[in-house]
């Protein structure tokens, strides 16, 4: 598992290509679509919220008794000829964070951005969107094994089997926060 694996590196530019590929025809055509996707996006955006609040009212729920946690680890079958299968079902997992992508779009057909400038705000948005990653693999390439030693004192943190004790602090916080969340979804 190297750092500076050239299939990571082109998965990574692949990927903030494809992003913004699809950014631009989505916003290229929004003006097509608007008028028969109207208010489309604010339900989208309402049921996403509506899963986030539910998400945490779940959470708070499970974390009211102690919690069994398995250790983190690979598979005996994930290898390099699987890695790519399951990197395009984590890839397909990763959608719901297209919805941010989908609503600056919205926003900027709604307040009609002129074509040229809504273009550099979408590249704009893929270089933000993909910068962490492509810090990552940089730090990752340049300290590798400070970075990997870094990372073990993480994973026998939290990564390793244990039981989490109950926690009504974390319940609560995690009562209100999905009440924060699901106010907002009222709103929108």
């Amino acid at each position: 598992m190297r750092a500076d694996s050239s299939p990571a590196r082109r998965h990574r530019r692949v990927g903030g290509t494809r992003l913004l590929a699809i950014g631009v025809a989505v916003y290229a055509g929004a003006d097509l679509a608007a008028d028969v996707v109207t208010g489309g996006l604010v339900w989208v955006r309402r049921g996403a919220l509506g899963l986030a609040a539910l998400s945490l009212l779940i959470a708070a729920a499970r974390r009211l008794r102690p919690q069994h946690r398995s250790a983190v680890v690979l598979p005996r079958w994930f290898g390099p000829w699987t890695a790519a299968p399951v990197g395009v079902l984590v890839t397909a997992a990763d959608l719901p964070n297209a919805f941010p992508y989908l609503i600056a779009i919205e926003r900027l057909v709604t307040v009609d951005v002129p074509l040229a400038t809504g273009l550099w705000v979408l590249v704009g948005y893929a270089v933000v969107y993909c910068l962490p990653c492509l810090m990552l693999l940089a730090v990752g390439m340049l300290h590798g094994e400070r970075m990997r030693r870094g990372l073990q004192r993480v994973y026998d943190r939290i990564g390793q089997a244990r039981t989490v004790p109950r926690s009504i602090p974390a319940a609560l916080g995690l009562v209100l926060l999905a009440a924060a969340v699901a106010a907002i979804a009222a709103r929108v």
